[in-house]
């Protein structure tokens, strides 16, 4: 039988052009995972809805999941669509970063205040326990209007209740921050999270955040550091958090001494609640403190059964736990580095806003700590445990090899 091979199997098509040429047919993809939450009746309706917009509307509901086909990314999932279906005018709505979110992205960017249309739909108060087919909804009906923006904006207003504060303490320096407000036009939303929030206002959005994310409600393992622990840091002067850092380290080292299970999960928790105590005895302010914190998040951790457990909030420690991992680059570099975020600054960051940062004091100056040269702190070093390479580095070893130590003064 010369001249005969067998014959190879087609190459199934890659999640993008197999949901690209499912919208050719229909306007909305709802993944059959999501078939409950969306059901055939409320698929028809969206579509209907669409086509009286008369709108290049694409609504694409998959789930988003950190390591699949779009890095658990909207927007990359949105990219990879737009480009499988050839370009153009389009507008694609898809899920957030966030439970009980939706985002869009739109080519040209800005036509219909999409990306702003969809994420006002969080923050609207009769939207809350609303079903996806609702939320969705919605969010067509204000890019229809046109005016995103405006309900965006109205929707959030009720955050903005901080003072403004020294420009440079959040977010960059202070002509990053000033030119960064000039561009937005000073829209509440920009204020909102390029100034270094009250700690009321911190209180009341990730009140109203975590109503809205039953994952991420406080952690339930036995050893996790419960989220009540770090607003209440948030409100303390310095005095009182070097108070509960105190507290927090104590209940470490009571925790680790009585754990049963992984002897070397012990060992790594004991060397975490040693190191926080070096910290403890010498810090200066409330970057070392933050960084207390952080070295007893990573002793818990290691005691915690839970698989994968991320570090404080990059952006600032005493946010709490971070929720995912995200790329970010530093103003002025080129350079991209993944981060842990908490909820609040990951949306800052997904909305292209700055986030609250932690500062520190260089030259009599506020500066983003992460902005200080690593050799001279530890934490710009780490990031609290964000730029850690893996492979057994932690921010235990880094304090007992001496790192801590020596960027003192």
């Amino acid at each position: 039988m010369a001249g005969h091979s067998p014959a190879s199997p087609a190459t199934p098509a890659s999640p993008g052009k197999k949901i690209a040429e499912a919208l050719r047919g229909s306007p909305v993809y709802v993944d059959p995972s999501l078939a409950t939450a969306v059901d055939a009746a409320q698929k028809r309706e969206l579509v209907e809805q669409i086509k009286e917009s008369k709108l290049p509307i694409r609504v694409v509901l998959v789930p988003l999941v950190e390591g699949d086909s779009w890095g658990g990314k909207p927007e990359q999932l949105a990219e990879v669509v737009h480009d499988r279906m050839g370009g153009g005018p389009s507008i694609l709505i898809t899920l957030g970063d966030l439970p009980d979110d939706i985002a869009a992205r739109e080519w040209p960017e800005g036509a219909h205040q999409a990306m702003h249309a969809a994420a006002a739909v969080f923050f609207q108060d009769d939207m809350k326990g609303a079903g996806l087919a609702k939320r969705v909804s919605r969010a067509i009906g204000i890019i229809k209007a046109g005016n995103g923006d405006k309900v965006y904006e109205e929707a959030t207003a009720s955050l903005n209740t901080s003072k403004p504060t020294p420009s440079g303490e959040a977010g960059g320096t202070g002509k990053d921050a000033a030119s960064s407000r000039a561009g937005s036009g000073g829209s509440p939303l920009v204020r909102i999270l390029s100034l270094v929030v009250g700690p009321v206002l911190l209180l009341a959005a990730a009140g109203m955040l975590l109503r809205r994310r039953s994952r991420l409600r406080d952690l339930t393992t036995p050893f996790a550091l419960p989220r009540s622990v770090f607003a209440a840091a948030r409100q303390a002067d310095e005095a009182g958090l070097r108070d509960r850092a105190g507290e927090e380290v104590v209940r470490l080292g009571e925790e680790a001494r009585t754990a049963q299970g992984d002897p070397a999960a012990v060992e790594r928790a004991l060397d975490a609640y040693a190191a926080a105590g070096t910290v403890l005895d010498r810090a200066g302010g409330v970057v070392d403190l933050a960084g207390v914190f952080a070295l007893v998040a990573e002793g818990r951790a290691a005691l915690s059964k839970a698989p994968a457990t991320l570090p404080l909030c990059f952006f600032h420690p005493l946010h709490g736990p971070a929720v995912r991992r995200i790329p970010w680059r530093p103003l002025g570099r080129r350079e991209q580095l993944r981060v842990a975020a908490c909820e609040t600054c990951l949306r800052a960051v997904r909305t292209r806003r700055a986030p609250e940062v932690l500062t520190d004091r260089r030259d009599g100056r506020p500066f983003p700590y992460f902005e200080i040269p690593a050799e001279d702190s530890i934490w710009a070093a780490t990031g609290y445990g964000s730029l850690l390479s893996g492979d057994g580095d932690s921010l235990a070893g880094r304090v007992q090899r001496g790192d801590f130590t020596r960027t003192l003064g």
